[in-house]
């Protein structure tokens, strides 16, 4: 299966809108952002038909790169990890965040570890600032690791976050986001939903 830009965008958004997983009204991010539009990328990879065709998507645009581990961040990465890790044949792992003092720390649990040089893809279902992405990174520039790309299914941001000189994402989206204390969703008393991971 060869990545057709436009057209498998198009396919992927589809995706999104057969199986509710593209909501509208009023929504904080895990970023801390609010924005009108969510998008629910569980409600996609519960079928493993879309979580297999996305992952085959993301692997084929590094299959040459001798990927040694996949990660992604708890929760959001991990489904999209271990695809994508499949497809490559090797490791799967992912990162979570743990309370330390009065904040929470992304970090590796469960006996999960990464080695010094070992080529690493870091993935993530979606991006708004790439925060969590951010912070598996720093992981890996301590440790050492080569940190080969930067892959995802959904960029909000319509590829203007630049993490990694190789970067890909499924499809692209321009979407707005607003400040708590300037979102016209509040001014308005919408009521604020928070479907993502971030604050569990």
């Amino acid at each position: 299966m060869k990545y057709r830009d436009s057209m498998d965008q198009d396919f992927i958004l589809k995706i999104f809108q057969s199986t509710g997983a593209l909501l509208n009204g009023h929504f904080k991010l895990s970023s801390g952002f609010h924005s009108d539009t969510y998008l629910q990328c569980a409600k996609v990879s519960q079928y493993p038909e879309y979580n297999s065709m996305i992952s085959t998507l993301i692997a084929e645009q590094f299959i040459k790169d001798k990927i040694d581990v996949v990660i992604g961040p708890a929760l959001g990465g991990i489904v999209l990890a271990y695809g994508i890790a499949q497809k490559l044949n090797c490791r799967g792992i992912f990162t979570e965040r743990v309370p330390v003092d009065d904040k929470k720390i992304m970090t590796f649990r469960r006996g999960f570890e990464v080695k010094k040089n070992e080529r690493v893809l870091v993935v993530e279902d979606v991006i708004t600032t790439g925060g969590s992405v951010k912070e598996v990174m720093e992981i890996l520039n301590i440790i050492g690791a080569d940190i080969v790309g930067v892959a995802g299914i959904v960029d909000r941001t319509n590829g203007k976050m630049k993490l990694h000189k190789k970067q890909f994402f499924t499809l692209k989206l321009d979407v707005q986001k607003f400040s708590p204390k300037d979102c016209p969703l509040c001014k308005k008393d919408i009521p604020l939903e928070s479907p993502g991971s971030k604050f569990i």
